[in-house]
């Protein structure tokens, strides 16, 4: 077993074995260690009724249901070949999972929780975590049918030239390597996304000259990261908005990994519109990576689109 933590949170609802079951297939493939993270977090007084009077509520109760949530997690685990430990705190889920990330080497959380032990434990997690983890953040959605979410067999990362994007970049060859998976890079070009600053350019010799200079630009890229590894990377550089043509390639692969924060069409990415977009309308699970200082990248020196 190597030294690479996984944690992922669930709340015992149906959706949330989902998440498990993928954080589960993360573990085995790494031979990593998986650490299971139960919160609840009730107030000690709730409504009784019509009447308006209250009613106290047994921690004791929740705690135990939490417990019993942990143990059946770490069973379904180890049915799987996976040894698992738990964790059961009262709290905040967002903030334990938070904190679990200076630590963890990846998180796992799904897009959808239940009533339960923690309210919306999911949902509301899914909405704030990606953007303040320390480590990167995978968000499994409700499994709608069809193939099963793992093993990962294709992989698409968004690169934007950022230094962020090349982390990215970075993760998605990790992750290509270690499922044996199939890997395409793509960056997006929102030429004809209404009153976006692209749209000023001519229609002909600046967008051509555009559309090369990005596709050198991701070859550069992509050569860099991957180096003297046997991994075969697909280019493509397309016209439209980025968390749109993410969101569509989520129907033909298994994963998609994206930085956190970039430039151009992918700045914001999951801190506004577009994570709402992308998150939304996802049929895979998504990895959101942060930013890692550029002296982790290539000895301090910053990615190839951003040199002068």
């Amino acid at each position: 077993m190597n030294n690479e933590v996984i944690v992922v949170g669930t709340d015992g609802s149906d959706e949330s074995w989902t998440v498990l079951d993928w954080a589960v297939g993360r573990a085995k493939v790494a031979n990593a260690q998986l650490q299971v993270l139960v919160a609840y977090n009730l107030p000690s007084l709730t409504p009784a009724g019509m009447e308006g009077g209250y009613l106290m509520v047994d921690d004791g109760k929740l705690r135990d249901l939490a417990l019993e949530t942990a143990q059946k997690a770490c069973d379904y685990a180890k049915e799987r070949g996976v040894e698992a430990t738990s964790v059961v705190q009262p709290g905040d889920p967002a903030a334990l999972l938070l904190e679990a990330s200076n630590e963890a080497s990846l998180l796992v959380i799904g897009t959808t929780g239940s009533q339960g032990i923690a309210d919306r434990f999911l949902g509301s997690v899914s909405a704030s975590l990606p953007a303040k983890s320390k480590c990167p953040v995978v968000v499994v959605p409700k499994f709608e049918g069809g193939s099963p979410f793992t093993p990962v067999k294709k992989i698409v990362v968004g690169v934007d030239g950022s230094d962020t994007a090349l982390t990215a970049l970075r993760k998605a060859v990790d992750e290509t390597e270690l499922w044996g998976a199939k890997l395409q890079a793509t960056s997006a070009v929102p030429f004809a996304t209404g009153n976006h600053l692209m749209a000023w350019m001519t229609p002909s010799v600046d967008r051509k000259r555009v559309m090369h200079d990005i596709r050198v630009g991701l070859d550069v890229s992509v050569d860099q990261v991957v180096g003297d590894r046997d991994i075969q990377v697909g280019r493509h550089v397309l016209d439209g908005n980025p968390a749109e043509l993410l969101s569509e390639f989520s129907t033909a692969v298994d994963l998609i990994v994206v930085g956190r924060r970039g430039r151009g069409g992918f700045a914001g990415l999951l801190l506004g519109s577009t994570s709402h977009t992308l998150l939304a309308r996802t049929t895979c699970p998504v990895m959101v990576v942060p930013q890692e200082k550029l002296e982790k990248l290539n000895g301090g020196a910053t990615a190839p689109w951003n040199r002068a």
